[in-house]
């Protein structure tokens, strides 16, 4: 909280499977005002202990820093991140984090956040239904208000049906049964890879020795859409990505008995950018699945749902479901003149 005449901001953070991105909002003298953002291409390391908090305080904080010096500002009066894998692997966040933001930025009030939380209320704000989140990966929230609910977001090797690794993946897979001559192969599948990869017999070799493969994999995604216009294999990979998109949706919205007023659906994030190729089967596809449900654009992206997010826990009016896993908020940690690296937060 800041006194009168003081000029702070909030930070918000979203960290995917394809880097990091903050942006810093303005309150005080010109309330909204809000930087552009800045970003990192390197997706936050994953370790023993899960998302490596050390990683990513690493690149947040020059990034926190040149933003908060940009806009003219010393204070933060609140931080929400939103992190990829946060209700998995979240241990090594919630456990080093907040000391770590108050020691460099002095942060004092913080929300830990699955990035599919502040998804959610980027597109729906604080109003009842479910958002599915896909870019290189996917998952699906809910919540009547109450409690959250969550479907798939289990990350490449486990999961993330119908995201933009798991449509990379099954057009590389089609190449490579057009290579071999197997059934349910794509030449035209095959022909892109080898412009985009090189000969396919390489293409292991690429792969397998990379640490950023799921967002390597996502990046062929877009060429399954666009090779979707005349070719069957690539059309019948969508309306199958389509089909796991909507039974995530399915999954976590809540019913119409279970709520006072409209229930909403709506789709964030990179992956649908692909449009209609994906779009047309994935409306249909939850019309038949959440006949209830009006599906609505999204208000914003997950990025705007972290600042909401720290916007309201800066004026004490966050009242989301707080779940450890899925929303964790810290409204007061130790001073940063306290802490040193040997002092845990509280």
């Amino acid at each position: 909280m800041t006194g009168p005449g003081e000029t702070s901001g909030v930070l918000g953070v979203d960290s995917g499977g394809s880097g990091l991105r903050a942006v810093l909002v303005v309150k005080g003298g010109q309330d909204g005002r809000s930087t552009a953002p800045l970003e990192s291409r390197e997706p936050v390391r994953t370790g023993p202990r899960g998302i490596d908090a050390g990683h990513l305080v690493e690149q947040l904080v020059p990034m926190a820093r040149q933003l908060m010096a940009d806009a003219g500002i010393t204070t933060l009066a609140a931080v929400t991140v939103g992190a990829a894998g946060y209700t998995s692997l979240g241990d090594s966040l919630r456990a080093d984090l907040p000391s770590a933001l108050a020691r460099e930025l002095g942060v004092r009030r913080l929300a830990l956040a699955a990035d599919g939380v502040t998804a959610y209320v980027g597109a729906l704000r604080q109003r009842p239904g479910a958002v599915v989140a896909a870019g290189t990966g996917l998952i699906a929230i809910g919540t009547e208000l109450t409690s959250w609910r969550r479907a798939d977001g289990w990350g490449h090797l486990l999961g993330d049906n119908g995201g933009g690794a798991w449509i990379g993946r099954a057009g590389l897979d089609a190449a490579l049964r057009a290579h071999d001559g197997r059934s349910g192969g794509s030449a035209r599948l095959l022909a892109r890879g080898e412009e985009i990869f090189g000969p396919a017999d390489t293409w292991p070799g690429q792969l397998y020795p990379r640490t950023d493969r799921p967002a390597l994999l996502a990046s062929f995604a877009p060429e399954v859409a666009a090779c979707a216009d005349g070719d069957p294999v690539a059309t019948d990979i969508l309306a199958e990505a389509a089909r796991h998109i909507a039974d995530a949706a399915h999954a976590v919205c809540p019913t119409s008995g279970e709520v006072t007023g409209e229930v909403q659906v709506a789709l964030t994030g990179g992956l649908f950018k692909m449009g209609d190729p994906l779009l047309v089967p994935l409306r249909a596809a939850l019309t038949e699945r959440l006949p209830y449900a009006r599906q609505v654009a999204a208000a914003g992206d997950p990025l705007a749902g972290a600042v909401h997010i720290a916007a309201d826990l800066a004026e004490d009016r966050l009242t989301l479901p707080r779940e450890e896993d899925m929303l964790h908020v810290i409204a007061e940690t130790l001073a940063p003149e306290a802490l040193t690296p040997e002092t845990p937060a509280p």
